[in-house]
């Protein structure tokens, strides 16, 4: 959400970041804002006022009550009693009027960083760097769950019976494999100074609007029947929900977290849920890396993250790339973002796996997370997260990048330990 300060000083900037990201429906948003913020003031400034007269006037009837002119008194009484209908009919339209805003503020797009590149959609995302050579062996790398279940790794039967599609049960070594990578995830990022969590799986519905906006909200998170709680999509929501409401000390800057948990989501739109495939299904578990730091450290921590996830694709000899997102694809509360995409030899293409976002002010402006300086001054931090590491998505590249012709699966050297000292699954 951004500062109606910036709307209100500069309302060409955000309508020029409107149509960078080819909103243009939004536009006369940016003017009916402008106008509400209008109202608001204007009826601000006559409580003020009122209030002022009033305290004057009540000090004034103290005075004619001691000198005996109750008549008088009477008057001012009559004229202060006025004054409070006008205040209450004021104070409910103040009220109405900053629902309102933040209502439409909160559609309004964050700034983008100026380095994101101007583009409709993913379509126009931007290749940045590859990391390690994309292989395709000289034999033919099966579809991901014809090797897990020739590993005896994967039920997707049962699943649809017990739960429908978009479900999936993991058996065996396959099993085994999805938990080694997730601890081999949380130990790489113990190890890199991140603060290990297991946060809430469930959060009230003025975290999830402060962490997401309205359409991603609808699309993504699974509402409790008859409880204002939502289970999260990811465990980012919990862990930047965490901070809501509090000032942080300059000095414990920055907060470096990574969190687990199961992460449950619809999965509505155009790409749906896989009949056949654990790819885009609707539970999965995932491991997240989480920063709040001061305005000035947030593209260092950015390039911070985004690494992290390279480095342990690469420590699982596993191809990837980094791809920016431009403009059209970056969701409303991002200042820029890029994805990680591991290598797969079965498509002989790469396919996203990780996420990284700088999200400015934008959840901490709607969150309410503030940092206290030395000077005692206060000011909003700026947030960040990226994926560790998904399984299943991770399973599928992970599996392709490590199969050998005669269908068993290498573990690599880092994740051995995590496999009791298994070198292959066969």
């Amino acid at each position: 959400m951004l500062d109606m300060k910036l709307v209100r000083t500069d309302p060409e900037r955000v309508k020029e970041n409107i149509r960078k990201k080819f909103q243009d429906e939004k536009l006369p948003l940016v003017d009916e804002v402008l106008a509400l913020d209008k109202q608001f003031r204007e009826a601000k400034l006559r409580g003020d006022e009122l209030r002022a007269q009033r305290k004057a006037k009540s000090k004034q009837i103290g005075g004619l009550m001691a000198k005996g002119d109750k008549e008088g008194a009477e008057a001012l009484k009559a004229e202060v009693n006025a004054m409070g209908d006008e205040l209450t009919a004021l104070e409910t339209s103040e009220g109405e009027l900053q629902a309102k805003i933040r209502e439409i503020m909160l559609v309004i797009p964050n700034i983008i960083d100026e380095s994101v590149p101007i583009g409709r959609d993913d379509s126009e995302n931007v290749e940045i760097e590859r990391f390690g050579e994309p292989t395709v062996p000289d034999f033919e790398i099966p579809y991901h769950v014809d090797i897990m279940e020739r590993l005896s790794g994967i039920d997707l039967d049962s699943a649809r019976k017990t739960s429908g599609n978009g479900f999936y049960y993991l058996c065996g070594d396959i099993a085994r494999l999805h938990s080694a990578i997730l601890s081999y995830a949380r130990d790489f990022m113990i190890g890199r100074g991140f603060t290990y969590y297991i946060p809430p799986y469930m959060i009230r519905g003025e975290v999830v609007s402060g962490v997401m906006s309205f359409a991603e909200m609808e699309n993504m998170m699974y509402k409790i029947e008859g409880e204002d709680l939502y289970l999260i999509g990811t465990s980012e929501h919990s862990m930047i929900g965490k901070f809501i409401d509090t000032i942080l000390p300059e000095s414990s800057l920055p907060q470096t977290l990574t969190s687990y948990s199961p992460c449950f989501r619809k999965e509505v739109g155009a790409h749906g849920i896989e009949e056949r495939g654990v790819y885009r299904i609707h539970q999965f578990e995932k491991q997240e890396m989480i920063v709040v730091c001061k305005p000035e450290e947030s593209m260092k921590w950015y390039d911070v993250l985004w690494k992290n996830t390279v480095d342990l694709f690469r420590s699982l000899d596993i191809p990837v790339r980094t791809l920016e997102c431009c403009s059209g694809d970056l969701a409303d509360l991002k200042v820029k973002s890029l994805d990680v995409e591991a290598w797969s030899p079965r498509q002989k293409k790469y396919f996203e796996v990780g996420s990284c976002s700088d999200l400015g002010d934008a959840q901490a402006r709607r969150l309410g997370i503030r940092v206290k300086a030395e000077d005692g001054s206060k000011y909003l931090a700026h947030t960040l997260n990226n994926t560790v590491v998904a399984p299943p998505r991770m399973l599928i590249a992970f599996l392709e990048n490590n199969l050998n012709a005669d269908g068993s699966v290498r573990i690599p050297e880092a994740l051995r330990p995590y496999m009791g000292g298994q070198e292959v699954i066969k």
